[in-house]
């Protein structure tokens, strides 16, 4: 009975926790549309929906006498054209409203069906959550906001698709539309393929031939059009950018990009599209037969962005459907898949990858790279695994007892024992440091508010007798080799020296990885705070004060814009400072972890070289010192109050048995940084 009673209480609040999320969802959907439509109608008129513009608008291609070709820049198919030709006399002003707000009626129905169509068994809470998350991530994407911004219709085909397999009953509606989809981005006819290969023979032959009507009704409604786009311009290639753009994401693109041009790049093309879609559609069927059929979708999609001519960004809509693939039999990497295909969809690819010739290649591919692998290569669970709805579960454990009983610490930031997935890892540090760094660049203000911070530090400072900037500053000027070496250390070891703990930590030692990783971003996340709440003039950038900039060299304080030396940084994001942040993180974690005190007194030497050469170098006052180690302090706070202690509680073993004390599989058997066993 007291079971029945708890389990019913139990039942009641994750229900109530679901429905509160649910609304919060719903509140983030409707934050996003109100957003995407004010970016959109507050632009100027000759700035928003530039694509609709240059073929409805007054001038526009539906309004030219001759050929919709005869410049570049309609490039739908002539059907679309054809179709699009009845708006063309409607009021602009009107027209944008109307089509910005059916886009958005559009976004909204195309995150309902794909929630909809989740293969079965769909946990509860997936059912209640998944059409909201759904539409903000079509929301999200940079499909769907290029696609707002244009004012394209490639929203329209993937909504035929999925209603088409989802939502009409019979074999002739799937076949229209699917054929309509086909008739306004060509390669969707790859569609009736899969419902050929699927068993559906007569929606297949019923697609193909309204395909085919459609295309034989367009040249002869449009003769010139149809034969510019179908023959000239090949299915329309080099219509809009050039196909050698990064706009363009498919193997065709990435071809001219390598360099390949003429009938090599041309039967290298064909070679590889007949391979993508022999091996793209073969598990697309196998995907569908398994009752995937959402995946199938995706699949094949994939495969039609990589083998059209072009493929521009508000085309790869397909790619983010590929979201609903599991991957991986351990629930720990669960997330490996849509995470990559989320972040891929919505950042752009400079934020994915460093700016580093040797993976160029890859970010400027990023997006026709995740369709090629959703197609060809990603290994989909079938939902005959044992581990589709049971994946093997990951390790956590409970840290132990907090030292001050005062301390709330949070139950659901639970221990991960196991070392968390690399690729995921990379992804999130690479993005977390860009997004540092666009705040940071971000954080700016006027050149007078940063001095005048600088000078109320700088007095701040005399009135504790700690103004001991310019006195070091001239000294290490007056040694050379004492200069050389703290520019040297100041521009070398800021992001060297805590990669590599990180590094090793997640190689040797992942549970102390995950918990040290935490805090250094904590920390990083409350100084972007303080960039932006105070920016502040460094001492090398306070005019009349007789600082040297030992680093950049002189500055003219008579040009207004001095403080701008790069375009990669913000000159006043002086308080806190991450460059002495960032070392005493360094210190203590070595001094926490180092099993040899030669160890622990070499990374002392870290915070004690940086903190004197940003000084030496004018390139932050003492109290900036004072602020980074504030939120380092802080950071491991809040990782604290979040985890509980970084030991953890041993876990019961006999007394005979042998203690685990190999971190190869990250399960550590002592507590973690204090056990001598422990310290290899």
């Amino acid at each position: 009975m007291a079971n029945a009673e708890h389990g019913v209480r139990s039942d009641a609040a994750t229900g109530a926790g679901a429905g509160a999320a649910r609304a919060l969802l719903w509140l983030v959907v409707a934050a996003l549309a109100v957003r995407q439509t004010a970016v959109v109608l507050r632009r100027p008129p000759g700035e928003r929906l530039t694509d609709l513009e240059t073929w409805i608008g007054e001038y526009g291609a539906l309004h030219m006498t001759g050929s919709l070709y005869d410049s570049d820049r309609f490039t739908g198919t002539p059907f679309a054209g054809l179709v699009l030709k009845p708006l063309a006399r409607t009021a602009e002003q009107s027209l944008g409203v109307v089509w910005t707000l059916g886009s958005l009626l559009l976004v909204v129905a195309l995150g309902v069906v794909a929630a909809r169509a989740l293969p079965d068994p769909v946990a509860r809470r997936t059912s209640l959550l998944g059409v909201p998350v759904a539409i903000s991530l079509l929301m999200l994407s940079l499909p769907v906001r290029n696609a707002f911004h244009l004012g394209q219709t490639s929203i329209i085909p993937v909504l035929l698709v999925l209603l088409a397999c989802f939502v009409v009953r019979g074999e002739r509606a799937p076949g229209l539309l699917i054929a309509v989809a086909a008739a306004l981005q060509p390669t969707v006819l790859l569609f009736a393929v899969l419902l050929l290969l699927t068993g559906r023979r007569r929606a297949a032959v019923t697609g193909g031939a309204t395909f085919v009507a459609c295309t034989a009704l367009t040249w002869a409604a449009m003769p010139r059009d149809s034969w510019t786009y179908w023959v000239h311009h090949v299915a329309g290639a080099g219509l809009g950018e050039t196909p050698d753009s990064l706009a363009n994401q498919s193997l065709h693109g990435a071809l001219l990009r390598f360099g390949l041009t003429g009938p090599l790049e041309i039967a290298l093309f064909v070679v590889l599209s007949a391979v993508v879609c022999r091996l793209g559609l073969r598990r697309a069927v196998r995907y569908a037969h398994d009752g995937q059929l959402l995946l199938a979708v995706a699949v094949t999609g994939c495969v039609a962005v990589a083998v059209s001519p072009t493929a521009w960004q508000h085309q790869l809509l397909w790619v983010l459907l590929a979201v609903v693939g599991r991957v991986g039999k351990r629930a720990s990497d669960r997330l490996m898949w849509p995470t990559v295909v989320v972040l891929a969809l919505t950042l752009p690819a400079k934020m994915l990858l460093p700016n580093m010739a040797v993976v160029i290649p890859v970010r400027d591919n990023v997006l026709l790279i995740t369709a090629l692998c959703a197609a060809c290569v990603v290994p989909f669970l079938p939902r005959t695994s044992p581990y589709w709805r049971d994946p093997i579960p990951t390790d956590y454990t409970t840290p132990a007892a907090a030292r001050w009983s005062r301390i709330p610490l949070l139950p659901f930031w639970r221990r991960v024992l196991s070392r968390p997935n690399l690729l995921l890892e990379l992804l999130l540090i690479r993005v977390v440091y860009s997004a540092y760094s666009q705040v940071r660049l971000a954080a700016t203000a006027g050149r007078g508010t940063a001095e005048r911070h600088g000078a109320q530090i700088h007095s701040f400072e005399r009135l504790l007798h700690i103004d001991i900037e310019h006195r070091v500053n001239h000294a290490v000027v007056e040694i050379g080799w004492l200069r050389g070496f703290f520019d040297f250390y100041y521009t070398t070891f800021h992001f060297i020296v805590p990669l590599t703990i990180l590094g090793v930590l997640y190689v040797r030692r992942p549970a102390d990885y995950r918990w040290v990783r935490s805090s250094i971003g904590f920390a990083t996340i409350l100084a972007l705070v303080g960039f932006w709440l105070y920016p502040l003039a460094p001492p090398r950038l306070m005019p009349g004060l007789g600082f040297i900039d030992t680093v950049n060299g002189v500055q003219d304080f008579a040009k207004p814009d001095y403080g701008t030396l790069t375009s990669m940084t913000n000159q006043y994001a002086a308080m806190p400072s991450l460059h002495f942040g960032w070392s005493l993180w360094c210190g203590v974690v070595v001094v926490m972890l180092a099993p040899k005190p030669w160890m622990k007194a070499l990374g002392l030497l870290h915070p004690l070289f940086t903190v004197s050469a940003i000084i030496a170098t004018a390139n932050h006052w003492v109290l900036d010192a004072v602020g980074g180690a504030t939120v380092v302090a802080l950071g491991f706070g809040l990782t604290y109050v979040l985890a509980g202690p970084r030991e953890l509680r041993a876990p019961a073993v006999p007394a005979a048995a042998k203690p685990l004390d190999d971190l190869a599989d990250g399960a550590p058997s002592r507590r973690v940084g204090d056990g001598a066993a422990h310290r290899g």
